[in-house]
């Protein structure tokens, strides 16, 4: 497939990242350039960090939710930038500050990300300020202009948001659309010849994570944004429709699971799975250009082509059928073939229905779909039980919080037992890469080491060689702008970006550059040393503690999602919302154990418990979700009947009960079990493609399930 470059580099220029960088750079370095006007740049370097602070907490979301985090954090970075510096002559009593503030507001994290954010704002105010000693009058105009500086950059952002609304949730939802059109890029890789199974499986696993945490931060600002909840534009109902139907595309996505090895084995020598191929990937483009549409504003064209090579494709199936008189293809093979082709063609219906959304003529009388808004969100209450709750050495919340405020101490100490005009740069490091559990840590921990080394080699090197400060000032500019737009994305490069805005920061109040940059490096290497090996001394957490959990939790989803897809079969009038819901939840706690999965292969290899039963399990789970998925589609695309359904409500009967005993033995409720009997379909007479498929997929359901039942026998919790 083509490389397209320039879209790449426009899809990131307009997205919620680069978005993100241009603001935050607009707010930190409007108030110094323009109090330097009027010779009060210290003035204006203390608002930009009040406004640096700020933009900690200011993380995509609601705007209300975003409104009250800034408020909260420029009150909260006033009273302890005032209390540190009161305090910062006096070691003993600004260390036991230092040391329980860190503990308080490490422990946000039980009320979520953004409470979190709010903390490490407060936190970073309070490190900068430890070494800055002034007189009274002094800290307090400082906090003064941190308050200023706080407040202006929330009302940047609300004022940014007012003038463009739905700008954050296009930006957001053309990202996830991405995710899912890579998703199914993935996929198609399974129809390429020699390609590695498991290397393939694995990245889906993995990137089956992105799509949900992206998908639910569209679902937060969708569903929490009042403009598009009262249905009251155009747009929103716009903006919900293409959500709602990318969603649906994406069940139909992952119904797409076979034996690829089978289907190698037929029809490799025949050619036919290249057809499949183009056909997925050209289908991945035109997922692709609804992305770009979305954050352009303009509307994406449909390529006819596709339904073409659709027609060409089942043309090829029909050959292939009518050539099978000696029967060496088998009949379940072409059948699977058959399926492929129906699963794509919906694929294609899907994205031409989401394409038709965007005509300027349809987008007023678009009518949105009834939904139970609160069903498919989650409150983050300001709870002081779940904080008391959370106080014991089970939590790994606490004991994170417990290892952070000891090792900024140490940091603290260490700081001021060295030659160092910046000591703080240890407790910055400690700060930003200790994370609740180890693998998260060595990973940061590996980032910043490397984007720091990095920046400081580029840095050097931009001020050998360039002299004018006009241009170095632009480069400063630049650094701010993706240093800031990279700290969500990529925080690699946003350390890259980071280390010289920093040391071009420093050459513009006069303060050196090399010694300053080997400063940076030494204050690094040892706050990097303090946090890393404390995470694994100091009250670790390793991903083995919640092995448990994330099993029950995505094994009860699965039979949650199965339940409700039988009642499309057995019921009369099924709950489409209470399937929905079940469906999501079935994506959150697949992710949740994938990037369970995906930590502890970081972590040393004594803490990898079961990582070979853990992989087979994650992978056994996501075909059954697979499964169940296409057998719901099934019922919803063809609007299937049951002409038997005595035999296959057996068949539901016994996988329900298959479920029940891989529950209760990963609970170690139940002894180990034998002889639990597999039910087979007795009809074999059926030869219409529909019946079959049907009573194939409860059998695959079943099998998957009997498998995942005699998987958790290898598990010792």
């Amino acid at each position: 497939m083509p490389f397209k470059p320039v879209r790449t580099i426009n899809d990131f220029l307009l997205s919620t990242y680069f978005a993100d960088g241009l603001r935050i750079t607009f707010g930190v370095l409007t108030p110094p350039v323009l109090l330097a006007q009027f010779g009060h740049f210290e003035y204006g370097m203390a608002m930009a960090l009040g406004a640096l602070c700020v933009s900690v907490s200011d993380l995509p979301g609601p705007i209300v939710h975003r409104r009250n985090a800034m408020i909260i954090s420029t009150l909260l970075i006033t009273i302890f930038s005032l209390l540190t510096g009161l305090t910062n002559k006096q070691p003993l009593f600004v260390g036991s500050l230092l040391t329980i503030s860190c503990f308080i507001f490490s422990m946000f994290l039980v009320f979520g990300v953004r409470a979190s954010a709010v903390g490490t704002g407060v936190l970073l105010v309070m490190v900068l300020s430890i070494d800055d000693q002034r007189g009274a009058t002094d800290v307090m105009m400082q906090s003064g202009m941190l308050l200023i500086g706080g407040t202006w950059y929330s009302l940047l952002s609300y004022s940014v948001y007012r003038i463009r609304p739905f700008r954050m949730v296009q930006q957001a939802l053309s990202d996830s659309i991405i995710e899912v059109s890579e998703f199914l890029r993935i996929k198609a890789k399974f129809y390429n010849e020699g390609v590695n199974y498991q290397e393939t499986y694995d990245e889906l696993l993995k990137h089956q994570v992105l799509v949900h945490e992206k998908q639910e931060a569209v679902r937060e600002m969708l569903f929490k944004t009042r403009e598009i909840v009262r249905d009251s534009t155009p747009e929103g109902r716009f903006l919900l429709l293409v959500f709602v139907d990318m969603v649906d595309l994406f069940e139909q996505v992952m119904s797409t699971y076979y034996n690829y090895k089978k289907l190698h084995e037929q029809f490799d020598s025949i050619g036919i799975l290249k057809s499949y191929e183009r056909v997925i990937l050209h289908s991945c483009l035109a997922l692709d250009d609804i992305a770009y549409s979305l954050k352009t504003g303009g509307s994406p064209k449909f390529n006819s082509s596709l339904k073409e090579e659709i027609k060409l494709l089942k043309q090829e199936i029909l050959e292939l059928e009518m050539n099978n008189a000696d029967g060496k293809i088998s009949t379940l093979g072409i059948i699977a073939l058959k399926n492929i082709e129906i699963n794509i063609e919906n694929i294609l219906s899907r994205i031409q229905t989401i394409n038709s959304y965007f005509s300027e003529t349809n987008k007023p009388y678009l009518k949105s779909r009834s939904i139970d808004i609160n069903k498919f969100t989650t409150r983050q209450t300001i709870n002081v039980k779940a904080f008391v709750s959370n106080l014991t050495l089970k939590s790994s919340i606490f004991r994170h919080a417990l290892r952070v405020s000891i090792v900024m101490l140490i940091g603290f100490i260490i700081g001021r037992n060295i030659d160092s005009a910046h000591s703080y740069w240890i407790l910055l490091t400690i700060l930003v890469i200790s994370k609740p559990g180890f693998s998260l840590t060595k990973k940061r921990n590996y980032e910043r080491i490397i984007g720091t080394l990095a920046g400081s080699l580029i840095g050097i090197a931009i001020m050998y060689f360039i002299k004018d400060r006009n241009a170095l000032f632009i480069i400063l500019m630049i650094c701010m702008i993706f240093s800031y737009s990279f700290q969500r994305k990529n925080y690699v490069v946003s350390v890259i970006f980071i280390t010289p805005y920093s040391l071009l920061l420093f050459y513009f109040l006069g303060m050196g550059t090399l010694s300053v940059a080997t400063e940076r490096i030494y204050d690094t290497l040892i706050g990097c040393g303090i946090a890393f090996t404390s995470s694994y001394f100091l009250f670790p957490s390793w991903e083995s503690e919640n092995l448990k959990k994330g099993m029950l939790g995505v094994l009860n989803a699965n039979k949650d999602y199965y339940e409700q897809v039988l009642r499309f079969y057995f019921e009369e009038n099924p709950s489409l919302t209470a399937y929905k819901v079940s469906r999501k939840e079935l994506y959150v706690q697949t992710a949740n154990l994938a990037s369970l999965f995906q930590r502890m292969l970081s972590e040393p290899k004594s803490k990898q418990v079961h990582i070979q039963e853990l992989h087979q399990f994650t992978s056994l789970n996501h075909q059954l979700s697979s499964f169940i998925a296409t057998l719901s589609l099934y019922y919803k695309d063809h609007a299937y009947k049951i002409t038997d359904q005595q035999e296959l409500r057996v068949l539901a009967d016994n996988t329900l009960y298959l479920f029940s005993l891989a529950e209760k033995r990963i609970n170690k409720k139940t002894d180990s079990i034998e002889n639990v009997p597999l039910i087979r379909s007795n009809n074999e007479e059926v030869k219409e493609l529909m019946e079959v498929s049907v009573s194939e997929q409860f059998i695959l359901i079943q099998k998957v399930v009997y498998d995942i039942f005699k998987l958790t026998e290898k598990f010792k919790f």
